[in-house]
């Protein structure tokens, strides 16, 4: 049996030959202590026509000849950032999955400029592991551009995604792919049960996933937990959907406008053992703004001057408004209000509220057609294995 130890003094990991296998703590007080026992013999991308899950079982694949072929059944993409004593028993976890499945697999760890010791454990990994590869940003840009390097590197045939502090259960795989096997080309997780905190986590995710629903009625979406990073691909969909920004919580939506369709299943959702969470009341103000562009591409990105028309025909009305209330005011109230200055007030609000409307959205559509042209919003440091 060949082994390997880390230099680091953070890490000290036994690994076997065979990447399958029992990751055991060594100090319950110290995650990071962990010995390695393999425990499943290794399979070969061929094998596997006895497994009971038939999760390839794909019809009308969307886009798949407009792409590179996949050369692997699936693709686990994960991004992580300051996770290193999550991300042992997680790999322990998911290598117990795959393997369970014997399909040809690969597991691509995005390190999002994490500054503790997550990436020297991914090395190790990815060392150890052939079908683990390890991306590492120059810096932290954010779990959609995460995803979307993932996305870009994935060569499965199905792309599941997941978080890496371990609160969603590897073991739901399975039930992703089995869903997918009825004929859906996305299947979204949904936390049921949420093991996060009521008034920073929950009531706020409640309240988002509502808006969302509203604002995209027209696109034929409806979800209970759009926040939820447990999620089955095809590959066509995320080779041909480009997120930029905070709008990886919305590809179902950008998905669904590619014709595809969705499902969404009950998954289990479990406490953070370690570390801390990156999410807080201070996103919901970029949400918000997201869910602006959101509907703007859900009404408008087809037909923008029936959205644009929508929006100076309410400024108009207001603006209409907000004269016959100060004429009302001017004359029963007599107040000394002159008529040009009314007018010029009333003006002047109406023709700003346009122009920011305009701007925003005329920026949004200059971002989004960059993002089409596939210019990358993240710069890599290096890959490491695959």
């Amino acid at each position: 049996m060949h082994t390997h130890s880390s230099n680091s003094s953070h890490l000290n990991v036994s690994f076997s030959s065979e990447h399958s296998g029992i990751y055991t703590a060594a100090h319950d007080d110290d995650p990071s202590q962990v010995s390695y026992s393999p425990a499943y013999p290794p399979h070969s991308a061929g094998e596997g026509s006895h497994c009971t899950i038939e999760p390839m079982r794909m019809v009308n694949d969307y886009g798949e000849s407009t792409i590179p072929p996949a050369t692997r059944d699936l693709s686990i993409v994960i991004p992580v950032c300051n996770e290193e004593a999550n991300l042992i028993p997680l790999y322990t976890e998911l290598r117990e999955v795959l393997d369970s499945l014997h399909r040809n697999t690969e597991i691509l760890f995005i390190n999002d400029g994490s500054t503790d010791n997550s990436l020297t454990i991914l090395e190790e990994l990815a060392c150890h592991d052939t079908e683990v590869k390890v991306i590492d940003f120059r810096r932290n840009y954010g779990q959609t551009a995460a995803l979307s390097a993932g996305f870009a590197s994935s060569q499965g045939r199905i792309v599941i995604t997941l978080d890496a502090d371990g609160q969603n259960d590897p073991h739901d795989i399975p039930r992703l792919l089995e869903k997918m096997a009825e004929g859906y080309d996305l299947v979204n997780g949904w936390r049921k049960d949420r093991k996060d905190r009521l008034f920073s986590r929950r009531l706020p995710s409640i309240i988002a996933n509502r808006i969302i629903n509203r604002l995209i009625e027209g696109t034929g979406v409806q979800l209970k937990d759009f926040g939820c990073t447990l999620k089955a691909y095809k590959r066509g969909i995320v080779k041909n959907i480009s997120i930029y920004g905070e709008m990886h919580r919305f590809i179902p939506v950008f998905a669904a406008w590619l014709g595809v369709n969705i499902a969404e299943i009950p998954v289990n959702h479990r406490p953070r053992k370690h570390g801390s969470t990156k999410y807080s009341l201070s996103r919901v103000p970029r949400v918000i703004f997201d869910l602006i562009v959101v509907r703007f591409f859900a009404d408008g990105m087809s037909r923008p001057i029936q959205f644009f028309g929508k929006i100076a025909r309410r400024i108009t009305e207001l603006g209409f408004s907000g004269i016959f209330a100060l004429w009302l005011i001017k004359h029963y109230a007599h107040r000394n209000i002159s008529a040009e200055t009314l007018l010029i007030l009333t003006a002047l609000v109406c023709i700003t509220a346009l122009q920011v409307t305009l701007m925003g959205l005329t920026g949004e559509l200059l971002l989004h057609s960059r993002m089409s042209g596939k210019k990358e919003q993240y710069v890599v440091r290096q890959i490491i294995g695959g």
